[in-house]
C-alpha cells in the first residue's frame, strides 16, 4: 500500500472537484440571472409607468390639509376657481410608482445633454438643447418631473442668460436659450432635484406644514409662559388662542398658556425646525454632490460660437424665453424697460429726490434698504431699540425730501424676537398709504411660505393684490414693484424647508396672479440664475446693485412719463 493513493481518498478528491465545477457553473448562472433580473426589472418598471401615464395632470377641486383646512376665510366661487387653475398650472409630473430603489432614480452623472444645430450660430436666434436623464444603472428614465435649471454664459464677457426648460414627461427635456451676444457661449444644465426627490418635497408641503416651529411669550406681571404658535397646528390637542387678523382674515394660532389669558401675548419668535422629517430612504435623494444641485455634462460639444446676424435674418422674439440677461456684468432687461447704471450717491439721490419708498417683506428686500443706506450717506437712519433683522427701519434725507422705510411682513416670519404689535400684514399697511406719483411700493414675499401648501401662499398674495389694486385705483401714478423669489444654496436640511423647487412653484403663481396689472415684477429668479456668482439666500452685492439699478431706472422713467 505504501506509495499508492488510497481508493477512498481518490474518490473524495473526484467528488470535491466535481462539486467545485458545479459551484463555478452556478456562480456564472447567478451572474447571468442577475443581469436578466435587472433587465426584467427595468422592463416591468417601464410597463408600470406606461400603464399609469396620463395625458394631463389635474388636481381635485378642493385640496384638504390635515392641519390647515379649517383655518382662514372660505374663498368665494371666483377665488376658488382661480385657485384651482393656479394649482393645475403648477401640477408637477413624477414617477407613477414610488418607493423604488435609489438605483432607478435620476443620476446627473450618467445623464447628458446635446446641443442641436451647428457649432456656429447667428445672434438673434435660439439655441436648442436636449437633456436625456438616466438612472444610476445607466438606463434611460421613462418619466419626467426632474427639476432642472439652465443657463447660457460667457465668463470672459460677464454675460449670462437663463434657459427655459420644457419637460416631455418621458425622461427627455428640451431647453431653449436666446442668443443675445457675439462670442463663445457655454451651456450649463443643473439637476436641482430628481423627480423622486420632488415627491418627498410635495409630501412634506402637504403633510408637515408645521415643521417650522414658532413660539410666543405670554406675560402678566412676574408670570410668564411660552407656547408654540403657527398658521397650521395639529387638531384636537391643547386649546388654541385665535389671532386671526380681523381685516384680512389671515389666520394665526398659539396654544393657550396653562395659567395666562390669550390677551397676555407679548412676543413672537422663530424657535427651531423640527427634526426627523424624512426617512433614511427619502434622504438618499438629497445627497450633495450626487443628486442635489449637480451639473449634467454634455455628450458632445458643450459650447457654440455666436456670430453676427446675416443680412435678412429673421429675429426671434427673445422676450418669450427670458426677461433679461447679463452683459459685462450688467443686467439688460428684454421687455421694453430702460436700464441705467447709478454708480454713486449723487445719481441715486437725484433719482429719489422727493420720493417716499415703502419696502415690505422679508430679508431679501431688507437688502435693498441696507444697500441704499450704505451707498447714500445722506440717508440717515433713526432706529433706536429696533431688532437688527426685523425692523421697522426708516431712513430720511431731509435736504432732498427722501424717505425710505422697511417693514417685515406678518406671520409666518422667521426673524428674531418681535413684539406682537409689530406683526403687520402687508395688505393692511398698503391700505394706509395714500400713493401718488412720488410714492414707490416695493414688496417681496415668498421664502417664509416655502413650508406651507401653496394655496396658503395664494391666499396671502390675493390679499396683497386686492390692497394694491385699491391703492392704484386711488392713485394710478403709484409705482409698484414686486420682487420674485431667488435661487439659493441647498443641502439636505435647507431643501426640506426652503428648496428652490418650493420657490419655483411660488414664482409661477406670483407671475400669474399679477399678470396684466399695472404692477412690475422684478425677476430675481432669472437675475440670480443667469449670474455667475453662487446661489445664496441673500444674493451677493453685484446682483443687488443690478436690482437697485433696475428699480431706480423704473422710478426715473416713470417720472418722465
Amino acid at each position: 500500500m505504501e506509495g499508492k493513493i488510497p481508493r477512498y481518498l481518490l474518490v473524495f478528491t473526484l467528488l470535491a472537484l466535481s462539486g467545485f465545477i458545479v459551484l463555478i457553473g452556478n456562480i456564472t448562472s447567478l451572474e447571468d440571472l442577475n443581469d436578466q433580473l435587472t433587465s426584467n426589472f427595468y422592463k416591468i418598471q417601464s410597463s408600470i409607468h406606461s400603464a399609469f401615464k396620463h395625458p394631463k395632470i389635474l388636481l381635485p377641486a378642493k385640496v384638504n390639509h390635515p392641519y390647515c383646512a379649517q383655518f382662514g376665510q372660505e374663498p368665494t366661487a371666483e377665488e376658488a376657481k382661480e385657485e384651482r387653475d393656479l394649482l393645475n398650472s403648477i401640477a408637477w409630473p413624477g414617477p407613477a410608482v414610488q418607493g423604488l430603489p435609489l438605483e432607478v432614480s435620476s443620476d446627473p452623472a450618467k445623464s447628458y445633454f446635446m446641443i442641436h444645430g451647428p457649432p456656429r450660430q447667428h445672434i438673434g436666434g435660439q439655441l436648442v438643447v436636449s437633456v436625456h436623464m438616466q438612472n444610476f444603472l445607466g438606463l434611460p428614465k421613462k418619466h419626467g418631473g426632474d427639476f432642472l435649471i439652465a443657463r447660457l454664459h460667457s465668463p470672459e464677457l460677464g454675460a449670462g442668460v437663463a434657459g427655459k426648460v420644457h419637460d416631455h414627461q418621458d425622461g427627455n427635456y428640451i431647453v431653449i436659450f436666446p442668443l443675445l451676444w457675439v462670442g463663445v457661449v457655454w451651456v450649463q444644465i443643473t439637476m436641482v432635484h430628481s423627480s423622486e426627490a420632488v415627491v418627498v418635497l410635495k409630501r412634506l408641503q402637504e403633510e408637515k406644514p408645521d415643521r417650522g416651529v414658532f413660539k410666543s411669550m405670554f406675560r402678566a406681571g412676574a408670570a410668564s409662559e411660552t407656547t408654540v404658535c403657527n398658521l397650521c397646528l395639529p387638531l384636537n390637542q391643547d386649546p388654541l388662542c385665535n389671532y386671526t387678523d380681523i381685516l384680512t382674515g389671515e389666520p394665526w394660532y398659539c396654544y393657550k398658556p396653562k395659567t395666562l389669558g390669550c390677551d397676555a401675548r407679548v412676543t413672537h419668535f422663530k424657535a427651531d425646525m423640527k427634526g426627523n422629517l424624512i426617512t433614511n430612504y427619502d434622504a438618499q435623494f438629497f445627497q450633495s454632490g450626487i443628486n442635489l444641485k449637480v451639473p449634467i455634462h454634455s455628450s458632445g460639444m458643450g459650447n457654440v460660437t455666436v456670430i453676427p446676424a446675416e443680412e435678412g435674418q429673421i429675429q426671434v422674439k427673445n422676450n418669450q424665453t427670458a426677461s433679461g440677461y447679463y452683459y459685462k456684468n450688467t443686467w439688460r432687461p428684454l421687455k421694453g424697460q430702460d436700464m441705467h447704471q447709478f454708480n454713486n450717491a449723487t445719481a441715486i439721490t437725484k433719482c429719489l429726490r422727493g420720493k417716499v419708498v415703502y419696502m415690505f417683506g422679508d430679508s431679501t428686500i431688507r437688502q435693498w434698504f441696507e444697500y441704499l443706506t450704505a451707498v447714500v450717506p445722506n440717508l440717515k437712519q433713526g432706529n433706536l431699540y429696533i431688532p437688527k433683522s426685523a425692523g421697522p427701519y426708516v431712513a430720511v434725507d431731509s435736504k432732498n425730501n427722501i424717505m425710505i422705510s422697511f417693514r417685515c411682513h406678518g406671520p409666518p416670519i422667521f426673524f428674531t424676537t418681535l413684539f406682537t404689535s409689530e406683526l403687520r400684514y402687508v395688505a393692511n399697511e398698503l391700505d394706509r398709504i395714500e400713493g401718488g406719483p412720488n410714492t414707490v411700493i416695493l414688496v417681496s414675499i415668498g421664502a417664509h411660505f416655502n413650508m406651507y401648501p401653496i394655496d396658503i401662499y395664494i391666499r396671502r398674495l390675493r390679499h396683497i393684490r386686492r390692497a394694491l389694486l385699491q391703492l392704484l385705483k386711488r392713485e394710478p401714478t403709484t409705482l409698484v414693484v414686486i420682487r420674485s423669489a431667488n435661487m439659493r444654496k441647498l443641502n439636505l436640511q435647507i431643501s426640506l424647508s426652503n428648496s428652490d423647487w418650493f420657490s419655483q412653484q411660488q414664482d409661477t403663481v406670483l407671475r400669474a396672479m399679477f399678470h396684466g396689472l399695472n404692477i412690475h415684477i422684478l425677476d430675481a429668479w432669472e437675475m440670480t440664475l443667469a449670474h455667475n456668482l453662487p446661489h445664496d439666500l441673500h444674493p451677493p452685492r453685484p446682483i443687488v446693485r443690478n436690482m437697485i439699478d433696475l428699480i431706480l431706472s423704473q422710478i426715473c422713467h416713470f417720472e418722465k412719463t
